[in-house]
């Protein structure tokens, strides 16, 4: 089996692996709705963080994996995307376990798939950016870069929350919290963001695996 199929079958498999946990726990959640609590539920459910990472992880898996010669498929390639990728499913398990684990009231199999979202996914996509990205161009100023993607999520929820008073996050209730402290919030979170890209770089550059 060739090298570029190895790659693609773990990608495609992650990916899809990836994308049925976050159908799954949709389905879970909006299973019996109608009307507007569907629509809420399903706004709110594509409101947290962790799963539009899970979404945007999985795209950036299967595409590559399927069409890597499309233009879709080799932009999302780049070890500059794989990589903030990376880094946005890694931020997705750390903040959960250190920040939010223990204020889940979620029961059965939705608290299953909460952890399968923030413990296993990530992982998955870091070992695939582990084994398979070529990492020897990377610089640590990656992280800077890469914040477009934090910062339209952090102003959406921000002004989504103003306009309906409800935040997905305890750290971002403007309610509760404070703009003040609420900024204070996102700005450690931007921090220890472009920390971890840095971290990424450095260590991808001195491991070099994954490269050709």
């Amino acid at each position: 089996m060739g090298a570029a199929v190895t790659v693609s079958i773990y990608r495609v498999g992650a990916g899809v692996f990836t994308a049925l946990v976050v159908v799954l726990q949709y389905w879970l959640q909006v299973r019996g709705l109608t009307g507007a609590a569907f629509l809420r539920t399903t706004i709110r459910f594509f409101s947290f963080f962790t799963i539009l990472t899970n979404v945007l992880a999985a795209i950036a898996l299967i595409i590559p994996g399927l069409a890597p010669r499309s233009w879709l498929g080799n932009c999302l390639s780049r070890p500059t995307v794989q990589t903030a990728v990376a880094g946005y499913m890694i931020m997705v398990g750390l903040v959960y376990y250190v920040l939010l684990a223990g204020l889940s009231h979620r029961e059965g199999w939705q608290l299953v798939l909460e952890h399968i979202l923030h413990a296993v996914t990530p992982p998955l996509f870091a070992i695939g950016w582990l084994a398979f990205v070529d990492k020897r161009d990377l610089d640590v100023g990656i992280g800077v870069r890469a914040l477009v993607y934090p910062l339209a999520y952090g102003g959406y929820t921000l002004i989504h929350g103003a306009g309906t008073g409800w935040y997905p996050y305890p750290f971002l209730d403007v309610d509760e919290l404070g703009y003040a402290r609420v900024l204070v919030n996102i700005a450690g979170l931007v921090a220890a963001f472009v920390a971890l890209e840095a971290l990424l770089a450095v260590v991808g550059r001195r491991l070099r695996i994954g490269a050709p």
